[in-house]
Parts: structure tokens; C-alpha cells; sequence
């Protein structure tokens, strides 16, 4: 039995297409299972509520061989704890009393980097936490996700720019979602590895900067993008005003900060950390679609 957590998220749904034909028991938790599709409902077990609910993830836990965990963000968190730590906590109790055997995480590069990355920092938090139950357990350490760009679809789509606190030409590694729900998917899937705590990295395969992307998506496009700087006290401004809370402005500042000084650069790319998908292709398949329709 595997366990899926968010399973209408980004991630997460694309985890749960990669397991859906693989021929073994799939039990998802969702706060809304009406959105799930009539298909999903009908070959996997749903248990509505959320993973953040002792009763609702122990429920999910019973029986469950595998659990791929997400924190789902929360712009209006009253602390990077409660995101991280506070949402997670139940799900560590469930693991150690059903006797999960595997935990497969979603977090971020930069352990033992830079002290303060913010959002990072809190999700490596999230990491030991998890570790810390003796459920083996794999971290998949993403670079920033190509997909954030949809963010920015209705400016590159009116005005041919996109906006980032990041430096120009800072070049570092990005990776598609679809990458990471499907090493997610293989280790879901494969019951040889164990071991406490163990770091994935998802780096993609290249490094680029935001002049690189912009380049790219004018080529892909067909139509100029440039990219344009954000100064902080602009880019803190902006997410007051979309109501984020105070302890996530900050802790996004930071993590822009920490990044801004290399700290997913830390990381040294190998064959098993580069995942296949460019951001040319993720552009062509991904990006040019939205921003056409």
C-alpha cells in the first residue's frame, strides 16, 4: 500500500499518475476529494480530510507500506514552525505507530550551506524531523521548480517580461515538477533502499540564469522576454499585499537571500541528481501552452 498526500497538488497529482497503472494499492488523503477525477476515485482509496490531522494521516497509515509527504504551503502561516514542523509532527506519530517502512519527502537543497535560508531552512527542519521517527526515509532535495514560472504567465503573455528578486545572472540549476513526481514515483515503488535519512537531489539538467531563461523563452515564445530585477523592499511589499503573512514574507526574503548567494549551488551535479527535463522543452510543453490560451 502507498500513501499519497496531496494528491490534487502539483506534485503530488503528477505522483499519483506515475503509480496509478503500476498495479499496487493506492490510498490518497485529500481535504476535497470531489476534486479528484471520476477515474482516480474509482481504483484508489480516498480518505478526505487533511494530512496535518493525526486521526485523518494515522487512518491513511494503517496498513501503508510507503508515504509520500508534502507540506502543503500555507501564505497565511503564523510561523515557519507551524508550516513545517507543527503540520508534520502528527504525520511522524502515525509513521511510528502503523510502522511505515518508507517516507519519501519533498524539500530543498542547502543543508549545511547557509544558516538562515528561511523556507529552506524550515523544510530541512521538516527533513530531521521525519528522520528522527527511524522510518526510512528519502528527502528529494529540489533545485527552484521550472513551474513557478506560471506565475508569471499573464506578464510574459501582456507585456513580454517576468520579475524575480534573483540576480540576472546568477547561474543555477531549476527543475521541472514532472521531474520530481517521478523519482518520487521509483522510490515509492522500490523497497531495497533504508537507511534514516537520505538526500535525493533534483537539480535538472543545466544551470541557468534568469538572462538564460528570458533568452529562451523569446526562442521558444516567439516573441521578446526579458527579465527584470525586483529590489527586495518591492518584492517583500508585493507579497504583503497578496496577504501573505509576516513569518512568510520573511521567510521567503531569506530564502531569496540565501539563493542570491549560491546556495543551491552547493550542490555538485552528478549523473543520478540530472534529471532530464530542460527548460526549453518544459517551455515548449508547458509554458507556451499556458501562455496561448
Amino acid at each position: 500500500m502507498i500513501v499519497i498526500t496531496t494528491p490534487t497538488g502539483q506534485i503530488g497529482s503528477q505522483v499519483l499518475e506515475n503509480l496509478f497503472d503500476s498495479g499496487e494499492p493506492i490510498r490518497v488523503i485529500a481535504r476535497d476529494p470531489s476534486r479528484l477525477s471520476p477515474r482516480i476515485q474509482e481504483r484508489v482509496e480516498v480518505i478526505a480530510g487533511s494530512h496535518g490531522d493525526f486521526d485523518v494521516i494515522d487512518k491513511a497509515c494503517a496498513g501503508a507500506d510507503a508515504v509520500f509527504w508534502l507540506a502543503p504551503p500555507n501564505p497565511r502561516a503564523k510561523s515557519l514552525e507551524a508550516i513545517y514542523l507543527d503540520f508534520t509532527r502528527p504525520a511522524c506519530d502515525a509513521f511510528k505507530a502503523q510502522g511505515v517502512k518508507r517516507v519519501v519527502g519533498v524539500s530543498a537543497l542547502g543543508r549545511g550551506v547557509i544558516v538562515n535560508a528561511g523556507l529552506v531552512s524550515g523544510s530541512l527542519a521538516m527533513d530531521d524531523l521525519i528522520a528522527a521517527t527511524g522510518v526510512n526515509y528519502r528527502a528529494l532535495t529540489a533545485a527552484s521548480f521550472m513551474d513557478n514560472m506560471l506565475r508569471e504567465v499573464d506578464s510574459i503573455k501582456n507585456q513580454g517580461v517576468f520579475f524575480s528578486p534573483l540576480s540576472g545572472d546568477l547561474k543555477a540549476p531549476t527543475c521541472a515538477t514532472r521531474d520530481i513526481a517521478a523519482v518520487a514515483a521509483e522510490l515509492l515503488l522500490d523497497d531495497s533502499w533504508s537507511g534514516a535519512h537520505g538526500e535525493v537531489p533534483i537539480l535538472g539538467p543545466e544551470d541557468l540564469s534568469n538572462e538564460d531563461m528570458a533568452r529562451i523563452m523569446s526562442e521558444v515564445l516567439g516573441k521578446p522576454v526579458r527579465f527584470q530585477h525586483v529590489p527586495a523592499d518591492d518584492f517583500t511589499a508585493a507579497l504583503t499585499e497578496h496577504g501573505m503573512s509576516e513569518a512568510m514574507v520573511r521567510g521567503m526574503y531569506d530564502m531569496m537571500v540565501a539563493k542570491n548567494q549560491g546556495l543551491d549551488n552547493a550542490e555538485p551535479r552528478t549523473s543520478r541528481s540530472t534529471t532530464p527535463t530542460s527548460f526549453r522543452q518544459w517551455c515548449e510543453e508547458v509554458l507556451k501552452l499556458a501562455v496561448l490560451a
